[in-house]
């Protein structure tokens, strides 16, 4: 089919790898071009069968039960994101010489001749927010645009709905990347790298590369944390167009080339004019919300990606106090007897928890749930001199509390031995008892939440709800 647009899809044979949230749109999408599409699928359940009556409603096969099998005919598949690269039907179309696009490399695609050009992020963590801070920012400079991708508005819809953008925010994990050869964004960044979905890309090395295709063929800026040098690695390698730089952000004062802070504002030394002598003032870190270290760093990516695209300064800081975050993202539910209670159920990772911490300086550390193979030594060690005391819940919470013994045996740790729907509210009250006034109590599991919530989201409402009927009996 080779790499340039498809123009007539008018009776070519298309399967689609899955019905999920990327798959069932790009079924129908392919439909309404005109293709044959077929949607295979591991899964036959209810719900499985509910989402095949309506696209068969439509015209289009759907495969239920086999995933593995590549049908007759195939000329394209199409796979939603999260399917591993080592699945029998991808090694079956390999073999036959059919390409294997994602979602975003299809509505990469299917972009007209003067499509919005893509601002491109991704990275270990704080994907959303930098999105979400990048599109307030571009929106307060007058510019039409959207947060997209791996959040909000979808890739296709954006590409081919009625609306007209100037340009977009698109946030993309490293399973988009691996599935999306031929983009090629104005500019990216790459906020942090650290092991995450290792059972999915098979290495450390293969994570990072898929990572790194965000700055392949970049026209302007590929951004990259200057404290973490894989990042900055990925850049050297990757493939620009001429006259594409190096923009790198940090939380200490900036070189020429950077995005930094000084004396508590954010300043750029990367786009003005004689960057060697002269710095910019963008924002001051009030203006971040919340003005946690590893918030500030998301804010400084976004502000970068925004002046590569030409954003004047007023507009980086009128974006950054209009954006609102996520909820369970750092956010602080209640203050009580003195002690404030922070939400951050986001941190489903150690990385994410690591960054959470650092924010604070007395900490009642509730964590624990499902580890995904993580270790916890790093994590601890960093952390000790921060925690006050720790409350482990959850499957892998034994990783925690030994990681905990090696590393800060003076710290006291409550080892909560129960999985029930009151297990939060009594992780709570533990927490309230070992706090003192000034403490902050975090809710920063490092873990993710499926071993006893259906998500994140579940798992912080449970601790603000804990924390609520706290106050109330106080």
């Amino acid at each position: 089919m080779g790499s340039g647009q498809v123009t007539d899809w008018q009776g070519k044979n298309v399967t689609v790898a899955g019905l999920g949230v990327s798959g069932i749109p790009a079924a129908k999408v392919l439909h309404g071009l005109g293709a044959k599409v077929t949607v295979v699928n591991d899964g036959d359940d209810d719900r499985a069968r509910a989402q095949a009556a309506e696209l068969e409603a439509l015209g289009v096969t759907v495969r239920l039960g086999d995933g593995a099998t590549l049908p007759d005919g195939t000329e394209l598949v199409v796979t939603a994101p999260g399917w591993k690269p080592d699945k029998p039907l991808f090694e079956a179309a390999r073999a036959a010489g059919v390409e294997i696009w994602g979602d975003v490399e299809l509505a990469w695609r299917l972009r007209g001749p003067d499509a919005a050009p893509w601002l491109a992020v991704t990275g270990t963590n704080g994907k959303t927010t930098t999105v979400q801070m990048l599109a307030a920012i571009l929106r307060a400079a007058g510019l039409r645009t959207a947060a997209v991708g791996n959040i909000g508005v979808s890739l296709l819809d954006a590409v081919l709905g009625d609306e007209q953008y100037d340009v977009l925010a698109v946030e993309l994990s490293s399973y988009q990347l691996h599935w999306a050869p031929s983009l090629r964004a104005h500019s990216a960044a790459v906020l942090n790298l650290a092991p995450d979905h290792l059972d999915w890309h098979g290495s450390m090395e293969a994570y990072a590369a898929d990572k790194g295709r965000v700055y392949e063929g970049n026209r302007v800026a590929c951004v990259y944390n200057a404290a973490d040098k894989a990042t900055e690695d990925l850049v050297r390698e990757a493939d620009v167009e001429e006259g594409c730089r190096a923009i790198g952000f940090t939380l200490g004062t900036p070189a020429p080339s950077q995005l930094g802070v000084v004396e508590g504002i954010l300043v750029d030394r990367a786009f003005v004019e004689d960057r060697h002598k002269n710095a910019q003032e963008l924002a001051e870190v009030s203006d971040v919300n919340p003005p946690a270290p590893h918030n500030i760093a998301n804010a400084l990516a976004a502000a970068a990606l925004a002046r590569a695209f030409g954003v004047p300064p007023r507009a980086v800081r009128d974006g950054l106090r209009a954006f609102t975050p996520d909820a369970h993202r750092i956010a602080h539910v209640a203050d009580v007897d003195g002690v404030a209670y922070v939400d951050d159920s986001k941190a489903t990772n150690t990385h994410a928890a690591e960054a959470s911490l650092a924010a604070y300086e007395s900490i009642v550390w509730i964590a624990g749930g499902f580890a995904k193979g993580a270790e916890f030594e790093e994590l601890v060690a960093k952390s000790a001199p921060r925690l006050r005391a720790a409350v482990l819940m959850g499957a892998d919470r034994a990783l925690i509390r030994e990681a905990l013994a090696r590393h800060a045996p003076e710290v006291p740790v409550v080892d909560l031995d129960r999985t029930d729907t009151g297990a939060m509210l009594a992780a709570v009250q533990e927490a309230r008892r070992l706090a003192q006034p000034g403490d902050t109590v975090l809710l920063a599991p490092a873990c993710a939440s499926m071993d006893m919530f259906a998500n994140y989201n579940q798992r912080g409402d449970a601790f603000a709800a804990a924390v609520r009927e706290l106050g109330a009996g106080a």
